[in-house]
């Protein structure tokens, strides 16, 4: 197995030059569940542990291992597994809110090349969840593309494109069925070799029967929606880097039901260019686009240039996003204090010691 065919460029291999010691080697993280990982390598696919010191050193599930992750690695001293001792810089990760009241991140997949943002041509057809995932791959820094999938079910599918492409300009717009398979090359454009591509969406929207296609055979298990309310189950439970014959690699992930973003400003201003070029035209710079004069995105919307629902969405990601922001500088602080209560607590117990020893 050759690293190049991983995805390992030469960043990656100029980080790692400091560990070439002959005891390390990278290896590429292909799957997780809890504490035990498997990665890619150039020995092959191996199990493997993260040394507890990363754990001790993560703030949060950030900073540990997430898939599509490049990682430092020994053998362990029995040699039946490897042992992950440091996760070099990502070049993109996929990120978002954990579910949940905590503030707490999550990576949903780390060094990814596209983003195929699957929405199903049924009931899970929905712009605003377009619109958040559009917003989640900005902020990665990779390269968002839409597939609409179950174009099977529609004989004119007109108004689904013309929809999408109202809020999604000159975006790649990929119309598939998983069905019958056509159009599902059209994914093999963006998979070259070393690239890697990740598919996101709820569940039932079909990415695990996408994945087989371009695998060739069916690796992914899958189930059929239901038929009442045409939802999926969850039949991907984690997250997998699969190496697809034709070269590139893809990373299945479960059904998202809950959408939070995390700390996407520039994810905002990308997803919602459209809005923020017309702001530009507005009286005042601080306009609330709600009952200012001189509003040249209320004018838009006046005029039919601009949806009504389009600024109500971007309104309510940006409330999401300063509620998200002040919890973050909440949680900042807490752990702020609590250092500063362990240093001082840690600074008279060693005064403490000095004193009984008589040397203070």
């Amino acid at each position: 197995m050759q690293l190049s065919e991983l995805g390992y460029s030469n960043n990656f291999r100029d980080m790692f030059h400091d560990y070439e010691d002959g005891d390390h080697f990278p290896g590429r993280v292909s799957g997780q569940e809890r504490r035990q990982y498997r990665l890619m390598c150039e020995q092959g696919e191996m199990p493997a542990v993260a040394a507890g010191r990363l754990y001790h050193k993560a703030d949060d599930p950030e900073g540990l291992p997430a898939v599509g992750d490049w990682t430092v690695c020994r053998k362990s001293d029995a040699g039946d597994l490897a042992v992950i001792e440091k996760v070099l810089p990502r070049a993109s990760s996929i990120q978002r809110k954990s579910a949940g009241q905590e503030t707490i991140r999550q990576v949903l997949a780390a060094n990814v090349d596209v983003v195929f943002l699957v929405s199903g041509l049924d009931n899970d057809f929905n712009l605003r969840r377009i619109e958040r995932f559009l917003t989640l791959s900005w902020e990665s820094g990779a390269r968002p593309v839409i597939v609409l999938n179950k174009i099977d079910l529609h004989e004119d599918i007109s108004s689904f494109i013309d929809s999408v492409e109202s809020i999604a300009y000159g975006l790649p717009l990929l119309k598939v069925s998983a069905l019958n398979g056509v159009g599902v090359d059209g994914l093999h454009e963006f998979l070259a070799d070393g690239l890697t591509g990740v598919f996101l969406g709820s569940s039932g929207v079909g990415k695990s029967s996408l994945i087989n296609h371009l695998l060739g055979e069916n690796r992914q298990l899958v189930h059929e929606v239901r038929e009442d309310d045409q939802r999926g189950r969850h039949t991907t439970t984690s997250r997998n880097l699969l190496m697809l014959p034709g070269g590139g690699l893809v990373i299945d992930t479960p059904g998202l039901r809950e959408i939070q973003l995390w700390n996407s400003p520039e994810g905002l201003k990308r997803s919602f260019d459209d809005i923020e070029q017309l702001a530009l035209g507005c009286r005042f710079n601080d306009c609330a686009h709600e009952d200012e004069p001189g509003c040249a995105v209320r004018e838009a919307i006046e005029t039919g240039e601009l949806d009504r629902s389009r600024l109500q969405s971007y309104r309510k990601l940006q409330k999401e996003q300063a509620y998200l922001e002040r919890k973050q500088d909440s949680r900042a602080s807490r752990q702020a204090s609590r250092e500063f209560h362990r240093k001082v607590r840690t600074f008279h117990k060693q005064m403490k010691d000095l004193r009984k020893r008589g040397l203070a």
